[in-house]
């Protein structure tokens, strides 16, 4: 999901800790006996984009900088190729199956709509090693499946507006209700309530599917956090794509708290918001992309689902610009509660 329409001004560094992709990530569905490790030699790296691809600061970009660390680590070539806006599934599957014809290996979809082409074109090319970002529906001896615990970063940012809210009063603006944006609502709100048991939680949806146009309208995330703000709230969370961006600016207008989503926000907005960014609920799909590479080329790779949350520094949280500094402490405590499995977070909002 991407955030900021701005370019990637830092890259987000890799954990110092993460090493090959078979050795740390969970892996979750293993099949028995466990498939032995695997690999090829990597000199070719593809990322296949959804949409809008790199340069807006926001998930593709997270997912290109692991994967192009892997590459320069093993002086490897990184090819990258985008989604138009009207693309099929056909269409998508032709430009998976020509990266594999052109020989690169490992190849990169980022994406859920990426699922059913990868499937089929995989079972096509056996030798080379496919993994996709955001989607845990396929399968296959040469995929991998890289998915994030967007609840859980999304608790620890509900955490800080817990605290730091002086009206009992935090917003959340979803894009569209669907399970992925769902995740970041639940969430957040355990998050807030874990302190703050008696504030209120607003939430917002953009648009209803099959209507997906709430993750590109920053005048209708401007107007819905407006509207949150008027009513009392001073902290808002947006996870909307690009609709964040209204909600950026409806925060410095009103001079209050907005709380961005994917990458350091704080880094990528205009200097006039950055005063407005609370936080950012960070999901570092690099680490993923990066031990995938790694793994095909070390020849540890090993199939299935890998989900990556507070422990495997998967997600987390920005502390750019200082606003966080006299409550990280309790962050952090939060945090360490979860990685231990003392705190599991919810990953669905509770029924109405």
């Amino acid at each position: 999901m991407n955030i900021s329409r701005r370019a990637v001004r830092a890259l987000v560094a890799i954990p110092a800790l993460a090493v090959a992709l078979g050795a740390n990530a969970a892996l979750v569905g293993a099949q028995s006996p466990a498939p032995e490790p695997t690999g090829a030699d990597v000199t070719q790296v593809a990322v296949a984009y959804d949409l809008s691809g790199r340069g807006d600061g926001g998930f593709n970009d997270i997912a290109y900088n692991g994967a192009k660390q892997a590459a320069d680590e093993l002086g490897a070539e990184v090819q990258e190729v985008t989604a138009k806006p009207d693309d099929t599934d056909v269409e998508r599957e032709e430009r998976l199956r020509l990266l594999a014809e052109s020989g690169f290996n490992p190849i990169v979809g980022v994406g859920f709509t990426y699922a059913a082409p990868m499937q089929k074109v995989a079972a096509e090319f056996p030798g080379t090693f496919f993994a996709i970002v955001d989607d845990a529906t396929i399968s296959g001896p040469n995929i991998a499946t890289l998915t994030s615990k967007e609840h859980e970063g999304s608790f620890l940012v509900g955490v800080a507006a817990g605290l730091k809210t002086q009206t009992d009063n935090v917003g959340f603006v979803g894009a569209v209700p669907v399970p992925l944006i769902q995740k970041f609502e639940a969430g957040y709100t355990a998050g807030v309530k874990a302190v703050n048991p008696d504030a209120t939680v607003q939430v917002t949806y953009l648009s209803q599917p099959p209507d997906f146009s709430g993750f590109g309208d920053p005048a209708r995330g401007k107007e819905a956090a407006l509207g949150m703000y008027d009513a009392g709230a001073d902290v808002v969370f947006v996870a909307a794509g690009g609709s964040g961006q209204g909600v950026y600016e409806a925060a410095a207008e009103k001079t209050l708290w907005a709380i961005g989503v994917d990458a350091d926000q704080y880094n990528l907005v205009d200097e006039p918001l950055r005063a407005t960014m609370l936080t950012s609920m960070l999901k570092n799909a690099n680490v993923g992309t990066y031990e995938f590479v790694t793994s095909v080329a070390n020849k540890t790779f090993i199939p299935g689902h890998r989900d990556y949350g507070v422990a495997e520094a998967g997600v987390g949280y920005a502390t750019s610009g200082g606003f966080v500094a006299d409550i990280q402490a309790q962050i952090d405590e939060w945090a360490a509660k979860i990685s231990s499995g003392e705190v599991v977070v919810p990953d669905a909002p509770a029924a109405q």
